[in-house]
């Protein structure tokens, strides 16, 4: 099986890559400020998912995950190649879907793969204010290596000066 041609199935969704078809469901996503609120960027226009879901298209990093009984497109996974065996692991979900256990759902089953497929570790890293994201990989059975202080930056203000930000450091090792 090539990456192109990814493919999970879980109790209720299905992970896969992204296709064309995906534009409406993505914008709706990508579009809510709330949803992005701790992503490096901001809410997308329409315009702007169409570029953003021929990148994800054309990359085997982003995992489209949809809802098996409806065929809607509800978030992503993001799993990075890294060195040393390592992956970097990422997600998002439309709000509407928040707290169904679907992010953790997916993420499970994209750790459980590359664990099979021979990944040594996965990190993810994540902002302290976004409790919901660090306890879900707690959850998933990472743990918390590290807290970066002011590592980061992805704004200025209004007098270009940076908007600093903290990062938690997470990982879990195939063992």
């Amino acid at each position: 099986m090539t990456e192109k041609d990814f493919h999970i199935e879980t109790e209720r969704l299905i992970l896969r890559r992204y296709k064309d078809g995906d534009l409406e469901d993505l914008y709706q996503y990508l579009s809510d400020p709330e949803v992005v609120r701790f992503e490096p960027y901001r809410p997308m226009t329409r315009e702007e998912t169409g570029e953003e879901l021929k990148r994800r298209a054309s990359s085997d990093e982003m995992i489209a995950v949809e809802l098996k009984e409806s065929g809607k497109l509800i978030g992503n996974v993001y799993l990075g190649e890294r060195d040393f065996q390592t992956k970097e692991l990422g997600f998002v979900f439309n709000r509407e879907y928040w707290g169904r256990g679907f992010a953790s759902e997916s993420c499970r089953a994209v750790l459980n793969r590359a664990f099979k497929e021979g990944a040594h570790r996965i990190f993810a890293e994540c902002d302290p204010g976004n409790e919901s994201s660090w306890r879900l990989l707690e959850a998933l059975g990472f743990q918390r290596e590290g807290h970066l202080r002011q590592n980061v930056y992805f704004w200025t203000d209004e007098s270009g000066s940076p908007l600093w930000k903290d990062t938690y450091i997470y990982s879990k090792l195939n063992t």
